[in-house]
């Protein structure tokens, strides 16, 4: 696999990827520059949301993480998709655990 890069601070142009956990405690895999704001898009405005989150509102921002730049972001917000639920939760439970999306 590619090696993929974090960022170490959050700049302007500082992407990341992200996890919100929806109402029914589904995990919603995402990128962007700013997830907060992200986070309230999906929950207040229907035409910036997901129809996944939009229909599982209300949902809280789970987990973040800086990377390099955009394409980083968009190759592990894709490993990321392609976990089980079980798969995120064990990662959410370890911090460890994520070095193993970044190799």
């Amino acid at each position: 696999m590619d090696e993929i890069e974090t960022a170490p601070g959050s700049g302007a142009d500082t992407w990341f990827v992200y996890l919100l956990r929806c109402r029914d405690h589904s995990l919603y895999a995402g990128i962007t520059l700013d997830p907060e704001r992200r986070c309230r898009e999906h929950n207040r405005q229907r035409s910036q949301a997901s129809r996944y989150v939009w229909a599982r509102r209300p949902a809280m921002l789970a987990w973040q993480l800086a990377v390099a730049d955009k394409n980083t972001a968009l190759k592990l917000e894709y490993r990321l998709k392609r976990l089980t639920r079980k798969q995120k939760e064990q990662l959410l439970q370890d911090p460890e655990g994520w070095r193993q999306l970044l190799c």
